[in-house]
Formats: structure tokens, sequence, C-alpha cells
């Protein structure tokens, strides 16, 4: 590991000074990623600012309408949370599948989006559900948040404060997890939304995506027992754990199940 300054924020509003006077800053939240990666020197940040202790980032607030995670609640924390579980049962099932205990334990939503790994859960939640992330400066529809392999639409020392989720009139999750690590091999998250039927699939391709085709086919309604279009193979991941001709079967596999999950 290389040398560093370490920073422990007291706000956000110390972290994003802090992070602008450094001349090649990190954020750490969960730190499942960051300290890995230092570790094993594929990262090498001049300042590591701390966001642990910000209470302002941490919490769960549940309306009528949406319910918003702050960006440093730990997954444990949503889905052991009985008003997530009886707004968005799907999004509490989906935080109680991520990593192991410890992972739960430690790892943040906030964290999760923000690193994009292509086999996270979160990112499949925040776009089968419409989500909007909220930052310290602006608001970003998830469709429009997760840009590519590792990548998002977070601006230079942007940091991300909560994320809100419309409650949808129903809605499913399901994956085929990696024995070990516990990340998707394939994930599904389906809904019925206000904006119609949302199908968004992460771990099969570099960044989560929708099945558009899968959505038009359902038309406004989820329905397990419904026959969906293959998806196409190109451009799907393939690796040692699947291939894209299998991760592309496994999609309708767990697109079928989520919506079984949603009822």
């Amino acid at each position: 590991m290389h040398e560093f300054t370490y920073r422990r924020a007291t706000s956000v509003a110390d972290a994003v000074a802090a992070f602008r006077g450094a001349e090649d800053a990190a954020y750490l939240s969960g730190g499942h990623t960051l300290l890995p990666a230092m570790k094993q020197r594929l990262a090498a940040p001049t300042d590591v600012i701390d966001l642990a202790g910000l209470d302002e980032l941490v919490g769960i607030a549940v309306d009528a309408d949406a319910v918003e995670v702050g960006a440093l609640t730990p997954h444990a924390a949503v889905a052991a949370s009985a008003e997530v579980g009886a707004a968005i049962p799907a999004l509490a099932a989906l935080a109680g599948k991520i990593g192991d205990p410890q992972v739960r334990n430690k790892g943040t939503i906030g964290g999760s989006i923000a690193n994009n790994d292509p086999a996270a859960d979160y990112p499949a939640a925040l776009v089968g559900l419409g989500a909007t992330v909220v930052t310290e400066r602006r608001r970003i529809a998830a469709d429009d948040f997760f840009t590519g392999l590792f990548e998002t639409a977070l601006a230079d020392g942007e940091i991300v404060t909560s994320v809100r989720f419309p409650r949808p009139a129903k809605a499913g999750y399901a994956k085929f997890p990696n024995p070990a690590s516990r990340y998707a091999i394939v994930g599904v998250m389906a809904a019925e939304t206000a904006d119609g039927v949302r199908i968004a699939v992460t771990g099969a391709g570099p960044c989560v995506f929708r099945a558009t085709a899968m959505e038009e086919a359902l038309g406004g309604a989820l329905d397990a027992d419904a026959a969906l279009p293959a998806l196409s193979a190109d451009g799907l991941n393939s690796d040692i754990h699947a291939s894209a001709e299998y991760r592309a079967h496994l999609v309708g596999v767990m697109a079928q199940r989520a919506m079984a999950a949603a009822g």
C-alpha cells in the first residue's frame, strides 16, 4: 500500500472541501472496494477522506410515495427495516441477499452505486424501481446514473447523499449468485411502476441495463406465466463463471422468478 493522508470528514461540506484541496483524493465509505484496491496497489490516492460518522447520511425515511435511504446506510439496515419491508418488500429482500453478514453490516448503498460493479445488486434495484440518486449538488435519475463498467454520472468529488425509491405497485428480485462472493452472475429486478413495467438486469453485462424487449412483451403488467422473448448474448459478459450464452438464458429464468416473487 502506498502512503496517503487520512482525513475524517466532519460533514458533507467538509468532505467536499477536503477533496477539492487534495491532489488525488478518494472517498471511503464501506471500504470493500477501495481498501483491497489500495492494498494491491491498484489504487493510490494521495488522500483518503473517510465519510464514516456522518450521521446526516445514515437513515431510512418512508412516506406515502417513496422510500429514501441515506447513502451511508448499511445493507443490513435496509434488509431489516420493517418499514422498507412493508413499502417495497423487493428492496428489503435484495439488500438481504448482498454478500455475507460482514458485507451487509459494513457495506453501504452509496458506496455500492458509486463503485458500480457490474455484478452488484443495488444497480438493478435503482433502475428497476426508477429511483433517483440525490447528491450534495443535484438529483440524477437512475436511468442516467449508471453509464458504463465501473462508471457513473457522478462528477469528480461529488457525493451521493441518498437514494429515493418510488413505491411500485409490486416488484420482485431474483438472482443467480456466485457461490463464493454472492455477487450476481445474473440478477433481475421486475417492477410495475407509475411509468410502466421495468425489467432491470445486473451481472449479465458491463453495466446494469433494462430488458426493453421483455418490458414491451409484458405490456403494462408483470406476469410470471408470460412467454418472454429471448435475450441476445451479444455484448454480455463471458468469464470463468458463465458464458455470455448462459447469462442470456439466465436473464429469462431470473425474470420469471422475479415476477413470481412480486406476486
